[in-house]
């Protein structure tokens, strides 16, 4: 039987990788993927010439079962999305519960995920938080929002920057405009950046300056 390696990658500065994951991406019988073409960047600048294939959102349904034979026939397979930890609003979950069920060895290493120095320089309470994630794009957003309102607890978001300001804005309308809130883009390169603030002050900075890159949000809980 082999085992299923949950490998993280950087998020943006390709130092932010550990010993361990390059030495496990080289050793490895197969990689999986999120897109090849990004994950050909980063394999072939430390030298690692594994096999690759293909494993996204769009196939993971269909690739999962081929995935486990090849575990159950002895090979080692390494599990990589495009950044940070896989299976945290990417795929994984799907292909890591299969192998559990399967008595499949699962090995999760530690590394590079996006919320987590978001998190820290937020300068919010971050002993008890909650990840949310992406919230839903229309069925469901009101109904979360609402809820999410009342959470005591620190909360952070993913979000696209074409959305931003949209996002800001219902965490206005069902926060109030008094809220604190972090917005954390770029983490790791070299336009990193964080605006803290209100929700109305941090909503205002957006909207006169449109955002690039990948943006972590993060909010205080209601007091």
């Amino acid at each position: 039987m082999g085992k299923l390696y949950i490998v993280p990658t950087p998020i943006g500065n390709l130092e932010d990788i550990t010993l361990r994951a390059i030495r496990v991406l080289k050793e490895v019988d197969l990689i999986l993927a999120e897109d090849t073409r990004t994950s050909g960047k980063l394999l072939h600048h430390y030298n690692i010439d594994t096999p690759m294939q293909s494993h996204h959102m769009h196939n993971e349904h269909k690739t999962v079962d081929g995935v486990v034979r090849r575990l159950q026939a002895g090979e080692n397979v390494a599990l990589i999305s495009d950044a940070g930890t896989p299976a945290i609003s990417d795929p994984g979950f799907l292909l890591t519960r299969a192998c559990v069920e399967n008595n499949i060895e699962v090995d999760c290493l530690p590394g590079a995920t996006a919320f987590v120095p978001a998190l820290v320089n937020s300068g919010l309470p971050n002993d008890k938080f909650v990840f949310e994630g992406f919230l839903p794009v229309k069925k469901g957003r009101q109904t979360r929002l609402t809820l999410l309102a009342e959470e005591p607890r620190t909360i952070i978001f993913y979000e696209s920057p074409h959305k931003l300001v949209k996002t800001l804005s219902h965490l206005e309308a069902y926060f109030g405009s008094n809220r604190l809130v972090s917005v954390s883009r770029e983490l790791s390169k070299m336009y990193e950046e964080t605006k803290r603030g209100t929700v109305k002050e941090i909503l205002q900075y957006y909207t006169d300056n449109p955002p690039k890159g990948e943006i972590v949000i993060v909010v205080a809980g209601k007091k």
